[in-house]
């Protein structure tokens, strides 16, 4: 999508604007399929937290990949986007054994991440299969915001604790069909990723029911030039051989899956905003554009970096600049950048929002969310529309008092 194409979408849609490259996500997807292709039996489950437009579950259904889910409203989007149920994952954390109820009644696969659930849950479905996820205490990149693998995360059953696993199993004659881990998201160290591969590898030995293996995902993508990043071709070389070996070891037919979000979709998109006031002060020069941590949160949340381009003026002299937002809080996207001069009314390009983007949107200061549109092959969909006040005020009581 060449900068040009990218400002008449402005124009037709207005700004702020996310716009999503289908393309790419495709692309994506076949990277990773190929990267694990001499593994016989494969699945890719689309973590949709991070990207939960039904026109873009519809891509990945078509796909023939899968669906990781958070939360039993994640399931029943994907069962409207049209995914099999045998084929979304509800992997939740921190819920209720009546959460997990309505999952199950669903028909989609359960994984239980404590004992406490794991047992309440063999005690009154033995004869479901579950799988468990475990916490391998392996870190493998990633700062401690976004990092689930260490040993007081609350994410997974310690790897610790598997002889209590095992006891539980046992007591309740439960079904276990599968294993799994996520260590975190920004994953590059591919050696300390793999070994907590074969922490999985060894625990799965006590479970002779199983199905698959999960290995999560959690797979880093480049943010700007000489960025670190997942080789997923060699970690598909180093894994594919590994789990291989161990199939034919164990004699087990089991499918090798993961769940990858970010490194499907978020260099697909692009968040568009248009700029409102450039104001100088006796030290910094600001850009201001029409958006703010009310739909992209993540450089305050998670100290994220997103590339950031004026458009408008790809060419001009390069400027230091503070690009922030316009809500009444400190929502600076980035501090000295350095971008080609801008002028009031200019269009900055924010790389990288394809994931935890929009879908951490908020309607902070009664702001509201802006819309959505996906690119195939030179052609432009709407997705999902503006938000207009009416849509603030849905499902609000105006109630006078007396």
């Amino acid at each position: 999508m060449d900068n040009q194409f990218l400002i008449s979408l402005t124009k037709k849609y207005e700004s702020p604007l996310y716009v999503y490259d289908v393309e790419k996500i495709i692309s994506q997807y076949q990277k990773m399929t190929n990267a694990f292709s001499s593994v016989k039996k494969l699945k890719i489950n689309y973590a949709m937290k991070a990207l939960s437009n039904i026109s873009i579950l519809k891509v990945f259904n078509s796909l023939n990949a899968g669906l990781d889910t958070v939360s039993v409203q994640e399931v029943q989007l994907g069962l409207k986007a049209g995914f099999d149920p045998k084929d979304i994952f509800f992997t939740p954390n921190g819920v209720s054994l009546e959460e997990i109820e309505q999952a199950l009644g669903l028909g989609v696969q359960i994984n239980i991440d404590n004992l406490s659930i794991l047992e309440q849950f063999g005690q009154k479905y033995p004869k479901v299969p579950v799988c468990i996820r475990m916490n391998p205490h392996i870190m493998a990149g990633g700062n401690s915001k976004i990092s689930v693998g260490h040993i007081d995360s609350k994410f997974g059953v310690s790897i610790h604790q598997l002889p209590l696993i095992l006891r539980v199993v046992k007591n309740t004659g439960m079904l276990i069909n599968g294993i799994h881990m996520h260590t975190g998201s920004d994953i590059y160290d591919i050696d300390a990723f793999l070994r907590a591969t074969d922490i999985l590898f060894e625990a799965a030995l006590d479970l002779k029911d199983l199905e698959f293996i999960d290995f999560g995902s959690g797979f880093k993508v480049p943010y700007k030039d000489g960025d670190h990043q997942t080789d997923i071709e060699e970690l598909g070389a180093k894994l594919s051989k590994k789990f291989n070996k161990y199939v034919k070891s164990t004699g087990k037919d089991l499918t090798l899956i993961f769940e990858p979000g970010k490194f499907l979709v978020s260099e697909a998109g692009k968040l568009l905003t248009s700029v409102n006031v450039v104001k100088q002060t006796t030290s910094t020069v600001f850009a201001s554009v029409d958006s703010g941590l009310n739909h992209l949160i993540r450089p305050m949340f998670y100290d994220a970096y997103h590339h950031i381009e004026n458009i408008s003026n790809p060419e001009g002299k390069k400027r230091f600049y503070t690009v922030v937002g316009y809500i009444c809080e400190t929502d600076t996207f980035g501090s000295n950048r350095r971008i080609s001069e801008i002028k009031e009314g200019d269009i900055l390009s924010f790389s990288n929002a394809g994931a935890y983007a929009f879908s951490m949107a908020s309607n902070y200061n009664s702001r509201y969310r802006p819309a959505e549109v996906m690119v195939y092959k030179g052609k432009d969909y709407l997705i999902r529309e503006r938000e207009t006040i009416e849509d603030l005020i849905y499902k609000q009581i105006d109630v006078d008092l007396q």
